[in-house]
C-alpha cells in the first residue's frame, strides 16, 4: 500500500507522545489506529485526544466540521492484527531496543511487505532496531518532539539498511501534516540531542568550577547569549535524571568521548532526588512562595566620555556603534590584536578562549576580557571576567560603559572563554561535525536546532557570524588550558578555518 495522504496509519504505544502523534495524523485526514500493550489504556488515550480538540474548538483554534473529522479517524486497536491495513505504523514506545525489535516482530508478521515500520525513538540506533527485522528496509526513524502536536521538527533517521524511498516518503508525510522534516544518518543522539550537548554541558562545566552560580550562568545564557531559557533551568523542566541519561547515553555510544562528558553536580542532583520541577528541588526550588534568586549584577559606575578600540573586533564590533548611539566618542585605529586602553592602566580584550590573567602573563598588563553575545547591538546583559590584581578603576570603566547602553553587567570569574563565547565555539563545532560525518546537511541542522530546541539562529549560521578561524582559536586555546581532548576542533570546521568557507555551505 503506497503511503498517500489518506492512507490508514497505525501507531504503537499511546503516552503522551503516542498519543500526539495520532493527533497529528488523525488531524491531517488519516484513519488511525492507536494500540497499546496494556488493556484499556489506547482508548483512553482516544478520548483524551478528543478532549483535546474540544478545547481547540473552544478557544477557536479548530473548526469544529474538522474535530468532528478527526473524532472519526481515530480509533482504538485492540490486538497487533487490527494494524494488518495500514501503509505506516509509528512506533512510541518506551526506550528499549529489545521492546521495539519484539513490537516490529509482530508488526512484519501482520502487515503488507510494503508497509513502512518507523520508530520514534530519541536515541537508540535504528540500525540496531531494524537489525532483526525480515524486511529492514522499511524501518526508519521518526523523531517527533515533545509536545507533537505543536512542534514542527521531525527527524526522519535513517540507518544503514533504510530504503532512500522510505525515508523521503516519510518525509513527504510529515511534509503533508504540517512539520519541518529534516534528514539524518542514525548516529547517538541524530541532530538535535547531540548538537545541544554543549549548551547543557559548558554550563554544568562552569558550575563544576565554580565560575558563578546557577541563576548567573542561566541569566547570561539568556540576555547574552540570545537563548529562550538558561542551560540549567532547562534541564530543571526537563528533568536532571532524564537529561543526565540522554547525556551519559550519548558520552557512553562515543566511547567515552571527553566532549560528552557527565557533570559532577548534575549527578549530585540526580542523587539526591533532586529532579527539577517534578520534584519541586532542582538547582531551583520550585517551592510556592520561594523567591528565584537574582543574578550577579555589577552595581552602577560612570562611564568614561571615550574609548580608543585598536584592531578587528569582529562580532563585537556593534558594541561601538551602540557605545556611539549613547554618546561615547569612539576612536579606532589599526593594530594586530583586538584591544582597548582602559583608565587605571587595564586593557579591555574580547575572550580568546584564554583566561583574562593568562593574557596579562602574556602582555604584562592587567586584562579585562569581554564575553561573546549573540547580538551586541541588543544585549541586555554584558559578561567580564578580570585577570588577578586588575585595578578597580578600570573594572569600574568598563562596567559603566556597557551599563550605558541599558544593559547589565556581570562579573564572573576568570574562565576560560567566559559563558557565551565556550558555548557558541562549542555548538558550533559539534555542528561542523555533524555536517562532515555526513550525519545531516548544514541546512537541516541549523533548521533542527532552531525549531528542535528554539535556539535563536543555527549554530553554523552563528558560525559564520563569528568566524570559522576566530572560533577554532578559541577551542584550540581551551584545548591547552584543559588538555582532555573535550576541546578538540572538527577537522570539517579546521578545514573551514584554514579556506575561508562559509560553514552554512559546508
Amino acid at each position: 500500500m503506497q503511503l498517500t495522504a489518506v492512507a490508514p496509519i497505525g501507531v504503537v504505544g499511546s503516552g503522551t507522545m503516542g498519543a500526539g502523534i495520532a493527533q497529528i495524523a488523525a488531524q491531517a485526514g488519516h484513519p488511525v489506529l492507536l494500540l497499546d500493550a496494556v488493556a484499556g489504556r489506547a482508548q483512553t488515550a482516544v478520548d483524551g485526544v478528543a478532549a483535546q480538540w474540544d478545547r481547540l474548538v473552544g478557544k477557536g483554534r479548530l473548526d469544529p466540521a474538522a474535530a468532528n473529522a478527526a473524532r472519526a479517524n481515530l480509533t482504538a486497536a485492540s490486538d497487533v492484527a487490527d494494524l494488518a491495513g495500514c501503509a505506516l505504523v509509528i512506533e512510541a514506545a518506551v526506550e528499549s531496543l529489545d521492546i521495539k525489535r519484539s513490537i516490529f516482530a509482530g508488526l512484519e508478521a501482520v502487515v503488507a511487505e510494503d508497509c513502512v515500520l518507523a520508530t520514534n525513538t530519541s536515541s537508540l540506533s535504528i540500525t540496531a532496531v531494524a537489525a532483526t527485522l525480515r524486511h529492514p528496509g522499511r524501518c526508519v526513524g521518526m523523531h517527533f518532539f515533545n509536545p507533537a502536536p505543536v512542534m514542527r521538527l521531525v527527524e526522519v533517521v535513517s540507518g544503514l539498511a533504510t530504503d532512500a524511498g522510505v525515508a523521503a516518503a516519510v518525509a513527504a508525510i510529515a511534509s503533508s501534516w504540517g512539520k519541518t522534516p529534516v534528514m539524518v544518518t542514525s548516529t547517538p543522539g541524530f541532530i538535535v540531542n547531540r548538537v545541544a550537548r554543549p549548551f547543557y554541558g559548558e554550563a554544568l562545566r562552569a558550575l563544576d568550577e565554580a565560575a558563578a552560580d546557577p541563576a548567573t550562568i542561566d541569566a547570561v545564557l539568556r540576555e547574552a547569549g540570545g537563548f529562550r531559557m538558561g542551560p540549567l533551568e532547562l534541564t530543571d523542566l526537563i528533568g536532571q535524571d532524564v537529561n543526565l541519561a540522554v547525556g551519559r547515553s550519548v558520552w557512553e555510544l562515543f566511547a567515552q568521548d571527553p566532549r560528552y562528558a557527565p557533570s559532577l553536580a548534575q549527578q549530585a542532583l540526580v542523587d539526591a532526588g533532586r529532579l527539577g520541577r517534578k520534584t519541586g528541588e532542582g538547582f531551583y526550588s520550585y517551592t510556592q512562595g520561594v523567591t528565584a534568586p537574582a543574578p550577579s549584577t555589577a552595581a552602577n559606575a560612570a562611564a568614561v566620555p571615550q574609548l580608543t578600540i585598536t584592531g578587528d573586533w569582529g562580532p563585537w564590533n556593534e558594541l561601538w556603534k551602540r557605545l556611539s548611539d549613547n554618546d561615547i566618542e569612539i576612536t579606532h585605529t589599526e593594530g594586530n590584536s583586538a584591544s582597548a586602553e582602559l583608565p587605571g592602566g587595564a586593557v579591555l580584550v574580547p575572550t580568546d578562549g584564554r583566561t583574562a590573567t593568562e593574557c596579562a602573563n602574556e602582555v604584562r598588563r592587567p586584562i579585562v576580557a569581554l564575553d561573546l553575545a549573540l547580538n551586541p547591538a541588543t544585549a541586555t546583559r554584558f559578561v567580564i571576567a578580570l585577570s588577578d590584581n586588575c585595578p578597580a578603576l578600570s573594572i569600574a570603566a568598563v562596567t559603566g560603559l556597557l551599563q550605558i547602553t541599558g544593559a547589565a553587567v556581570t562579573v564572573i570569574d576568570d574562565l576560560p572563554g567566559l559563558l557565551v563565547a565556550r558555548t557558541a565555539a562549542m555548538l558550533v563545532n559539534e555542528a561542523a561535525d555533524v555536517v562532515g560525518r555526513k550525519v545531516a546537511s548544514a541546512g537541516d541542522v541549523d533548521t533542527a536546532m532552531r525549531l528542535g530546541v528554539g535556539y535563536p539562529i543555527g549554530p553554523l549560521e552563528w558560525g559564520d557570524r563569528i568566524g570559522a578561524g576566530r572560533i577554532v582559536a578559541m577551542l584550540d586555546a581551551l584545548a591547552r588550558t584543559y588538555g582532555d581532548g573535550r576541546y578538540r576542533a572538527c577537522p570539517t570546521l579546521r578545514r573551514a578555518a584554514w579556506s575561508g568557507r562559509c560553514l552554512r555551505d559546508l
